[in-house]
Formats: structure tokens, C-alpha cells, sequence
């Protein structure tokens, strides 16, 4: 007698089979609805329920992106998540974890299914035509009111400097002009924001109205003030609290991300907040600016990477590991340690460097020496410094030569010509040579794994290597090449026997010290790494190896800290907390904050492999250094002609000084950034023949891949200037972005232009990012990214390619959206992965955090 199975197959002759074995008939027919679903994606007729997504049907995560968009638009279905998918990778499995057994150990005959939730939709804001219109003429005359107001008062200043006798009368006048700029400038802000602000309260506002236009003002002014330059010194401490923000003593900053609303901030004594973190006390949500309190206790840390949204807290001792956010309404309650995106409890302790002694005399008399030496040193140098070679260089002195001063026409381009060559070849030079030896001298007296006090010599020196060896310029230039691993190791870095493959290393990639970094044979790096080899207390530091494993892959914009738990052959997925704890991971993909397990790879993305060995490899690999060559040929030269272009207009503006007198500076100033606007947009333009850029899906040796690393050279810093005005959004359109009307943009970035397209009046924060490809090992992809109307990316969000957002969609701050994934319209998503998450739209009526002891501790 044969023994019957009693499993019995419950598809449909045309559809794929699955087996139902003692659950019950609601999940067999999950079962049955998720198989049906998933054939049409990987194109299979039979789907078994035990085959594993990634390794049995080759799958990959933008195929299980789709799946669970496919399957929230049926209503009887459970809508799982990215992170299920990983957790759960079968078709049973899945059933099982989203639809639960009843109390027997069955599955319900006939549950009821739950009711459909219609996503609330974002509060929205219309907004006024008339309003932005109006906006953006003020911002306009504000802009030239500045740039005159500036050129009044650098043309007196040099006309000063110049009356001065010899070296000694020269450095004078330069200290005294630079002394009283200096506190001008930083005076200015404090003094406009309390007339016309005074105190920033909790509240909300919509974007181009009145109020937005002080709110606005007042960010400017305080991004354009020098104390930017002074963060990770008490003296920006000190000028956060002119600007009235309680911050208590021995405080630590070393984000560069000036928080606005700063009567917002608490931030309790000893407390450290590392860089790359945003604290803003605002965001623009459906908009609207809607400013809210960020309170800090005594002795809590902040780590890299990280987001505080309005209305959160740390406690006291509390800390907020890295790549971590807290979302609106979140605390930590003291002595509690968190991670994640949104942040979630854990037991890894970020402070892991003792405490030295630095107390408050200490700090004192750093500050004071800080501001001694940049007014009797830095100022005068640079102000005299200038005056001596414009004097000195002929084709600026004798234009300013009133004997001299009526030159011919043709004698300007060979002038600019010469003077633009010096200055920037001779920068060139001398940077790679400053980069090869300064650091090296400094580092004999910064020692590795020992603690230093903060505010002392080895807190300086360190600064300084971090600051040189950290220049944008060349990693824009070698990177995406070959070139880059000689030019990393030439600076420091350990790595190893490297396996050339032509894109070793993205163009983003910083560090705290060259120095002690390792990167293992065979690892890959995308973009937008920072290696956090710095260790940081409240009274001292620490600078530690950061170690990367060989046959590595990583994603972007990863923050990866020294004792990272990672090993051999490891992907580390874009915006992934690195673990701190547990077993070293090997063999694994980590994706998430906390990151989970994922497959390393898949065999979907091992179909261009046979390019990476061989004869094939030596060919392809050759041909792509000689692309990469020219690629570095041509942003050498466009970068040289941007500075001919700029030199010749200046020696036009010297010779109609004597015309027009100072309000030629302010004229200089302002075509300049029209000049370099258009000079960047028309070589992006150029370069891509006046067509957008089609969806890939191809080798890194390609040459379409190519293509997109020489666009990648073309920078893009100039937008910055055109932050939180209607101006933004006309300069991406320019470059071929398909934006739509009045959308507002704090800050954010996209990355290949052309495949994106963003509705009409979209709230775009400071950070976010739209990321139209993903390299991953020796694959390039890249697809569109389409956001519908009045959606919202919150502060740091992450948008991969693939993604669609439909209209009054919200991205909550920090999270990361993958790619493939589809927001239904209204609906509120966070997380990294982002899942559905409507407690984080964040309306007027989210919550306010728990107040803790910060706020006493802050004026102790």
C-alpha cells in the first residue's frame, strides 16, 4: 500500500503549484495569491513554497521590491516589507510570519479580513503663485544688496591695505581691516536674527509667505558667517548660545550642520555631537517649515550620520549610535543607549575612549588662541597675502597701475590665460604636494590607540592632517579609476594587494586620519564613504584603526567606525549601520538600520562575472583607464577654463574699477554665479549631446557605464547657493531634471538628472538624496525615479533607484528607500529599509518628546 502525501497541490492548472499541508484554507490561499504574484516577476510557471527566493528562483531585492508593491494592491492580502522578504525568503515562510495561526494551532476557516486603511493624506499646503513669485524677487535683491554691501566694503578695505609703507604697514592695516570684517560678519547674523526673529518658538509656517522670508534670511546669514569654520572649538559653542541656544559646559560639536531655530536647542553639559549630523530644530514637511525642540542631556552622545527631527530628546547619559535617527516624538530616556532609523534600544556602547582631563580653563585658552591666531595670523596673511600678488602679478599690477592702466583689448586673454594657468595648476601642485608631506610630519606626534585630552596640540595637529588630507578636489579627480588606490595609498591608506577593477573607490571618501585605515584585497567601495577612525569623549580622543575586510562590498553613504564588526567577502548595503557588536560578520550582506542578514549575492547579479577574470578583464579593464584618462584630461580642463573664464571677467572688472568704482565688486560677484551656472549646466548638457540618459543594467566595463562616471565629475557645489529658493528648482530643470512648478528644495541632491522627475510643489529637505543607480560588485544599474505631487523627502532621506512616489506621499527623515519600491498615494513611510510608518507623517499634532534634565543642566 503506497502512503498517501498529505500534502495535495492547491493551484490551478495554468497556475503555479503550492502545496497546502494542515494550515488551514486562508493561508493556503495566501500561499497560493503570493505564488501567483511572484511567477509573473521572475517569469516561472511553477513556483514551489519552500524554493528560496534568492538562491533557489534567482531573485533579487528590486524583483522582491516589486513583488511586495504587486501584492499591497491586492486588498485581501497581508503587505509585507522588504525586511520580511529577507527574514522569511520562501513563499511559505512568508504566509506563515503574515497571517497568524489561531489559538488551536490553525489558521482560521474564514477570518475576517482586515478592514482597508486609506492612508491619511499629509496636510497640504497650497501654495500661492503670487507668493513664490514674490519670494524669490526678494531673495533675488537680497543677493545683490549683499554682494554690493560686500563690494563697498572689500574695495575700501584693499584701498586701504594698498595706502599702507612697505611689508610692516601692509600687515597692519590687513589685521585691523581683517580683525573688524571678521567680527562684523559674525556679528551680523546674531544681530539679524533677534531683530527679526528675537525668539524661535515650536510652530509652523507655510514656505514662501512672509515669515518664511525672515526664516529664510536668518539660515543664510548664519551659513554665510565665518564660525562655520570654527566647528569642533568652544568658540562656536559660544556663538550658538548669542544666537540663544542653552548649551551647557564642556560641550563637544563637530557637525557642520548649523541648527536655524536655535533658541529650539538644549543641549545639557559634556555632551558630544559628532559630524555629518543634522540637529536643525526644523524641517519643511508638505510645505510648510515647521520648527520644533531637540533637547539633549548632560553626558549624551550623538553619533556620525546621524538625524534628530523636531521634537525628539536624548536623556541624560543617554547616546544615539551611528546612522540612527530619532523621529519626530521620540526620547531616549536617560542612560538608555539606542540605533537605528528610527531608533530602537540596544546594548552597544558608542563611547568607548576614556575620559582625560579638559576642563573649563582649558578650553579657555584654546578658543582664545584659536581667535588670537586666525586674527593676527590666518586674516592678515590671506588679506595682505592677496594684496602682494595682485601687485605682483603683471597682468593684475599694471591694470591697477593708474599710469599703466589703459591697456589694449588683446592683451586680456593672454594675461588671463597666464595668470589662470598659475593659479590653478599651481594649486594642483602644491595641494598633492602638501597632501604627500604635511600629514606625514604631523602624525609623529599623534599617536594611534593612545588618549589625548581635547583642546591640546594633538587635537589640533589632528584637525589640521583630517582638513588636508580630506580635499574634495582629488578624490573628484582620481576617483571611479584606477588611479584612486595609488593616490589613497600614497595618502595612507593600508590597502593591501589590491585587484584593480578600475572602480576601487567612488569620488566621495573621507576619513578622521589616512593613516589607520585598511581595506582588504578585492573590496569595493561605491560613494560617500566616512570612515569614523576618530574616537571622541567630551574631554578627549582617540584615533583607532578602521579595518574593512578583503572581497568587500560597499554601498552608499556608509559610515563605517573603527572595531566595525565586518569581515571577508561582506556587502554592506547603502545607509547600513555598521555593527559594533557580535560575531564577525562573513559571507553575509547586511542591509538596514540595525542591518540584518541578506544574501552577499545573488545569481541574477553574476552575469557579467566572466568580465571580471582573465584575458577579459585585462582587455576591458585597459580600455577603461584610457576612458578614465580622458575623463581626468577633461575635468582638469573644464575646471581650468571655468577659472580662465572667471580670471578674464575680473581683468574686464579691474580695468572698469575706475568707471564704476566699488559697485563693480558687487557686479563681479553676482555674474559670477550666473556665469558659473550656466557654464556648468551647459558642459552637463553638452556632454550627455541635449538627451536624457536611458535606464541601464550593465558591466562596469561598459561604456555606457563610463559616461555616467565623467557625469559624475561634473560638480555640482554651486546649487548649494540656491537652497530654500524658486532658483533651485529652475537650475535642475535646466540640467534636465523634470521638476514641476513651485517645488521647494532645502538642499537636496539628484543624482543623474535626467531620469528623474518630481511634481508640482514637492517639499525637497536638507540632506536628502534621489539616487537614480547602484553599482553593486561589477554591476551598474539605473532606472527613474518619479515623485508625484505635493510629496516630501524628509531630512537625510534616501530615494534608490526604481522608486515611484505617489502624490502627497511622505518620506520620513533619515530613511532609505530601496529600489523598485512603490508609496501609494497619501501614504507615510519610514525606516531604512522604509516600511510603511504612518505615526511618522509628523503633523502639528505628533507628540512632543519627554522633557529630561537637560534644560536645567544647560544653564549650570
Amino acid at each position: 500500500m503506497v502512503e498517501q502525501s498529505s500534502e495535495v497541490p492547491i493551484s490551478g492548472p495554468d497556475e503555479p503549484a503550492v502545496t497546502m499541508s494542515d494550515k488551514g484554507p486562508a493561508r493556503a490561499e495566501t500561499e497560493r495569491k503570493f505564488a501567483a504574484a511572484l511567477a509573473e516577476l521572475v517569469e516561472a510557471d511553477h513556483i514551489p513554497a519552500d524554493s528560496h527566493f534568492f538562491t533557489d528562483l534567482g531573485a533579487n531585492s528590486l524583483v522582491m521590491a516589486q513583488f511586495c508593491a504587486r501584492l499591497r494592491k491586492i486588498p485581501d492580502l497581508p503587505s509585507p516589507s522588504i525586511r520580511d522578504i529577507y527574514r522569511h525568503p520562501t513563499i511559505r515562510g512568508l504566509a506563515e510570519a503574515l497571517v497568524p495561526a489561531s489559538p488551536n494551532g490553525d489558521t482560521p476557516a474564514d477570518p475576517a479580513p482586515a478592514p482597508a486603511v486609506t492612508p491619511a493624506p499629509a496636510p497640504v499646503t497650497r501654495v500661492n503663485p503670487l507668493h513664490h513669485h514674490v519670494c524669490g524677487a526678494f531673495q533675488l535683491l537680497v543677493f545683490l544688496v549683499y554682494s554690493l554691501f560686500y563690494g563697498y566694503i572689500a574695495a575700501g578695505g584693499y584701498e586701504w591695505i594698498s595706502e599702507g609703507s612697505g611689508p610692516g604697514g601692509v600687515y597692519l592695516r590687513s589685521l585691523l581691516f581683517g580683525s573688524v570684517a571678521f567680527l562684523t560678519l559674525c556679528a551680523f547674523p546674531v544681530l539679524a536674527k533677534w531683530v527679526l526673529v528675537g525668539r524661535w518658538k515650536p510652530g509652523e509656517f507655510p514656505v514662501w509667505g512672509l515669515a518664511y522670508v525672515r526664516f529664510w534670511l536668518v539660515k543664510v546669514l548664519l551659513h554665510a558667517n565665518p564660525m562655520v569654520f570654527l566647528v569642533g572649538t568652544p568658540l562656536y559653542v559660544l556663538y550658538l548660545r548669542a544666537l540663544g541656544a542653552r548649551i551647557g559646559k564642556g560641550v563637544t560639536i563637530l557637525s557642520r550642520s548649523v541648527p536655524v531655530c536655535t533658541d529650539l536647542l538644549t543641549i545639557g553639559a559634556g555632551t558630544v555631537i559628532r559630524k555629518d549630523s543634522f540637529f536643525l530644530c526644523y524641517r519643511a514637511y508638505a510645505g510648510r517649515i515647521q520648527t520644533g525642540r531637540v533637547t539633549l542631556g548632560r553626558n549624551a552622545f550623538v553619533g556620525e550620520k546621524t538625524v534628530l527631527d523636531i521634537d525628539t530628546s536624548l536623556g541624560d547619559d543617554a547616546q544615539l549610535g551611528h546612522s540612527s535617527a530619532l523621529h519626530r516624538g521620540q526620547a531616549v530616556p536617560d542612560g538608555e543607549r539606542w540605533h537605528g532609523s528610527p531608533a530602537e534600544p540596544t546594548e552597544v556602547d558608542h563611547v568607548r575612549v576614556p575620559p582625560a582631563r579638559c576642563g573649563t580653563a582649558r578650553r579657555a585658552c584654546y578658543g582664545t588662541l584659536t581667535l588670537l591666531q586666525l586674527l593676527f595670523v590666518y586674516l592678515p596673511i590671506a588679506l595682505g597675502g592677496v594684496y602682494m600678488v595682485f601687485t605682483g602679478l603683471p597682468a593684475i599690477g599694471k591694470r591697477l597701475d593708474p599710469q599703466t592702466a589703459s591697456l589694449s583689448r588683446p592683451e586680456l586673454i593672454p594675461d588671463a590665460l597666464a595668470v589662470s594657468l598659475v593659479v590653478f595648476f599651481g594649486f594642483v601642485g602644491a595641494g598633492l604636494a602638501a597632501l604627500y608631506t604635511v600629514p606625514r610630519l604631523l602624525r609623529v606626534l599623534v599617536r594611534p590607540d593612545r588618549v589625548y585630552p581635547l583642546y591640546g596640540l594633538q587635537y589640533t595637529l589632528h584637525r589640521t592632517a583630517a582638513r588636508i588630507t580630506n580635499i574634495k578636489f582629488f578624490t573628484w579627480l582620481f576617483g571611479d579609476s584606477s588611479y584612486i588606490v595609488y593616490y589613497l595609498r600614497r595618502l595612507g591608506y593600508d590597502l593591501s594587494r589590491v585587484e584593480q577593477t578600475g572602480s576601487n573607490f567612488g569620488t566621495e571618501v573621507q576619513h578622521e586620519t589616512p593613516f589607520l585605515v585598511t581595506v582588504g584585497t578585492g573590496t569595493m567601495v561605491a560613494d560617500g564613504l566616512s570612515l569614523a577612525n576618530a574616537e571622541y569623549s567630551s574631554t578627549s580622543f582617540r584615533l583607532s584603526r578602521a579595518a574593512i575586510g578583503p572581497r568587500n562590498f560597499l554601498g552608499n553613504n556608509i559610515a563605517y567606525p573603527a572595531g566595525g564588526r565586518t569581515g571577508e567577502n561582506c556587502l554592506l548595503a547603502t545607509k547600513v549601520l555598521v555593527p559594533l557588536d557580535g560575531e564577525i560578520r562573513t559571507n553575509v550582506g547586511l542591509l538596514g538600520s540595525p542591518c540584518f542578514e541578506i544574501p552577499r549575492s545573488v545569481e541574477r547579479d553574476a552575469r557579467f562575472d566572466h568580465l571580471r577574470t582573465g584575458e577579459e578583464l585585462r582587455r576591458h579593464l585597459s580600455a577603461k583607464n584610457r576612458y578614465n584618462l580622458l575623463s581626468m584630461a577633461w575635468m582638469l580642463f573644464a575646471r581650468w577654463l571655468h577659472v580662465f573664464l572667471l580670471t578674464l571677467f575680473a581683468l574686464v572688472s579691474v580695468e572698469l574699477y575706475g568707471v564704476v568704482g566699488h559697485v563693480v565688486i558687487a557686479l563681479y560677484l553676482a555674474l559670477t554665479l550666473l556665469l558659473s551656472t550656466a557654464y556648468y549646466v551647459l558642459v552637463e548638457r553638452c556632454m550627455t549631446a541635449f538627451r536624457p540618459l536611458r535606464p541601464q543594467l550593465c558591466s562596469i566595463y561598459d561604456r555606457n557605464f563610463w559616461l555616467h562616471e565623467r557625469l559624475w565629475k561634473v560638480p555640482v557645489q554651486y546649487l548649494n547657493v540656491f537652497n530654500g529658493t524658486p532658483f533651485k528648482a529652475l537650475v535642475w530643470r535646466l540640467l534636465g531634471v523634470r521638476m514641476g512648478k513651485r517645488v521647494f528644495d532645502d538642499g537636496c541632491f539628484i543624482t543623474e538628472r535626467t531620469l528623474a522627475a518630481i511634481g508640482d510643489e514637492c517639499t525637497l529637505n536638507a540632506g536628502s538624496k534621489i539616487q537614480c543607480h547602484s553599482q553593486e560588485d561589477g554591476t551598474f544599474k539605473s532606472d527613474g525615479i518619479t515623485l508625484g505631487a505635493r510629496c516630501t523627502l524628509g531630512v537625510a532621506a534616501h530615494v534608490h533607484y526604481g522608486v515611484t512616489m505617489g502624490d502627497g506621499a511622505v518620506l520620513a527623515p533619515d530613511s532609505f528607500l530601496m529600489k523598485g519600491e512603490e508609496i501609494p498615494p497619501g501614504a507615510r513611510w519610514g525606516g531604512n529599509p522604509a516600511v510603511d510608518m504612518p505615526e511618522t507623517g509628523g503633523g502639528p499634532s505628533a507628540p512632543a518628546p519627554k522633557t529630561t534634565g537637560a534644560a536645567t543642566a544647560a544653564t549650570r
